[in-house]
C-alpha cells in the first residue's frame, strides 16, 4: 500500500471520484446515514490516499489549524470494508499525524470521532474532551491531542 498526500487540485478526477465513492459508500451506505457528505470542505483539505494498483484503500482529510477546528484536524476516516483486517486505519492515522506535526509542529490536533471509535483513537494519544453529542444522528465525542 503507498499513502499520498494530496492537496485538491493535486487529485486526480479518478482519485476523487474513488475517495467519494469510498466515503459515501461506508459514511452513506453501510452506516446508513443521510447527511451530504460533500461539504465544500474537500476544496481547504489535504487528502491522504491510500492506495494499491491505482486503487484507493482507505483516506482521510486533513485541515490547516483554523479551516475545521482551532487545532489541525483530521476527518474522513475512512477504510473499505474488505480491508479493515489490514490495520489500514491505524496505517492512515498514523501518516496522517506524522504529516500535521511536521507541517503544523505548533498545533495540536483535533477530531470529531463516532463514539465507538473511542478506544481506537485513545489508542493513538487522544484523549476525550466535553460530553457525547450527535452529528447527523451518530454519537460523537470531541478529542485532541495537544501540543
Amino acid at each position: 500500500m503507498e499513502i499520498h498526500f494530496k492537496s485538491f487540485q493535486e487529485l486526480t478526477n479518478d482519485e476523487l471520484y474513488q475517495a467519494l465513492r469510498l466515503r459515501s459508500a461506508v459514511f452513506v451506505v453501510e452506516q446508513d446515514c443521510v447527511y451530504q457528505d460533500m461539504d465544500n470542505k474537500d476544496q481547504r483539505a489535504i487528502h491522504l490516499l491510500a492506495m494499491e494498483k491505482d486503487r484507493v484503500l482507505a483516506y482521510t482529510r486533513i485541515f490547516r489549524p483554523g479551516d475545521y477546528f482551532d487545532n489541525a484536524s483530521i476527518g474522513r476516516v475512512v477504510v473499505e470494508g474488505s480491508q479493515r483486517m489490514h490495520g489500514f486505519g491505524k496505517q492512515i492515522m498514523l501518516a496522517s499525524l506524522a504529516w500535521i506535526r511536521e507541517v503544523y509542529p505548533d498545533s495540536g490536533i483535533e477530531i470529531s470521532a463516532q463514539s465507538y471509535l473511542v478506544p481506537f483513537y485513545m489508542g493513538l494519544g487522544f484523549k476525550g474532551v466535553g460530553t457525547e453529542y450527535l452529528e447527523d444522528g451518530i454519537p460523537h465525542c470531541r478529542m485532541v491531542i495537544k501540543n
